[in-house]
């Protein structure tokens, strides 16, 4: 098969400078051009792939604490039949795991200092099938047991208190008496029975475990107030949490664990779009500079233009051939810029620790981060339109030293040489 001569001659153009060390100039252009698009595309990869990392860490911290759907009653009351509603939703065919729980707040106090916190009543049995707790804090939830009164804490909520396992806290329920001198809140004594890290500090700092049916006790419920799901694939869960307000029965509310850090989730994605443009501007300057090394190229070849014109070739042809020229540089830049960042972005894990040991530093301390490695996943969502976008802007960076190739007048060209 005859390969067009367009796209040939662009190809000898592209590699000329290396072959006769003619135009050395032009060549190194070239090179820092296709150069700066491969950091570019590589940058960007990295750097996306590490938010990525970020996000899926914090998500997953998130998730050992909460589930993927919530059901419960309006008001913080109780299901008024919470065996149909976990018998319902179990139906769901992507529901894997189902458990009750009470949600309530109330004070937490010890001698002097006192904390807001936020009480979920669980059953220490099903909670492995919703939640990754049992796998944080084992002795703590199996020592819950129904009038037991005993309590896990968040780490950093206990830290603030100074409390540890078998210290006796005050819970201080708003659900309280009513006496002749007024409504009187209920207090109750709790005995700790263990701690938590789920490593993400809104919980850590604010939640406080015990049994459901010892929460439905001191907040005078008669049941749990919900029920909580694990689904089998985390990112169908707004899809199925549409498909159970449909299928269970009653007045219930449901909520997804999108919707429960909604803010959060909206704030990683500016951030990375942001990001994203900012990145891009470095693969458009480099793509850019391209004009500059056509136009030299252009400007040197323009005999070699005049005589293929007096040979029958057309301005669409003369095009061709330098767009051919600069799309190359174009691919082989975003190839090259592909294969490293997709290469330190899957070895990052690697990478990272070894400039840490030469430059003897941390880049993610652990008692502030609470991580101890740099994670890293890249998406083919990410990758596919940074390619797209370096490719087009090489392209479009030809075509004004292309169109100018086109109108060469051979004349004028060929009369000085």
């Amino acid at each position: 098969m005859q390969i067009p001569y367009e796209l040939a001659l662009g190809w000898r153009y592209t590699r000329a400078g290396r072959a006769t060390r003619r135009n050395g100039f032009i060549s190194f252009i070239s090179g820092v051009s296709m150069l700066g698009i491969a950091l570019g595309v590589a940058a960007l990869i990295i750097v996306l792939s590490v938010m990525n990392g970020f996000q899926k860490e914090v998500r997953d911290r998130m998730l050992s604490v909460v589930s993927h759907i919530e059901i419960f009653a309006p008001g913080g009351a109780a299901l008024p039949d919470p065996q149909r509603t976990l018998a319902e939703a179990r139906a769901n065919p992507n529901v894997i795991g189902a458990a009750p729980f009470v949600a309530a707040q109330a004070l937490l106090a010890r001698g002097e200092d006192m904390k807001g916190v936020l009480v979920r009543g669980i059953d220490p049995a099903r909670e492995p099938e919703v939640t990754d707790l049992a796998a944080e804090s084992v002795q703590g939830l199996q020592a819950l047991a129904p009038g037991g009164f005993r309590v896990v804490l968040g780490s950093e909520l206990a830290r603030q208190l100074g409390v540890q396992a078998g210290d006796v806290v005050t819970l201080i329920a708003p659900s309280g008496q009513v006496t002749p001198a007024g409504v009187v809140p209920r207090l109750k004594q709790m005995t700790v029975a263990g701690t938590f890290n789920s490593g993400h500090y809104e919980y850590d700092s604010a939640l406080v475990l015990m049994h459901h049916e010892d929460a439905e006790r001191i907040f005078r419920l008669e049941g749990p107030t919900g029920v909580r799901l694990k689904l089998e694939d985390l990112h169908a869960a707004p899809e199925v949490a549409q498909q159970l307000a449909h299928s269970l029965s009653g007045d219930l509310l449901i909520r997804d664990w999108t919707q429960q850090n909604k803010t959060w989730f909206a704030a990683v994605q500016l951030e990375k779009r942001m990001m994203f443009i900012i990145l891009t501007l470095i693969v458009a300057v480099a793509a850019f500079n391209l004009v500059s090394t056509l136009v030299m190229t252009v400007t040197d070849k323009r005999a070699d233009i005049a005589i293929l014109r007096t040979l029958g070739a057309s301005p669409q042809s003369i095009m061709g051939v330098f767009v051919v020229q600069g799309a190359m540089v174009g691919v082989i830049g975003t190839l090259g810029g592909l294969l490293l960042g997709l290469g330190i972005a899957f070895n990052i894990d690697v990478i990272v620790p070894a400039i840490e040991r030469a430059l003897h530093t941390t880049f993610l301390p652990q008692d502030i981060y609470l991580i101890s490695r740099m994670p890293s996943e890249p998406q083919s969502g990410d990758i596919v339109p940074i390619a797209v976008i370096s490719l087009v802007l090489a392209f479009i960076a030809t075509l004004y030293p292309s169109w100018r190739a086109s109108r060469v007048n051979p004349a004028e060209a060929l009369r000085y040489e």
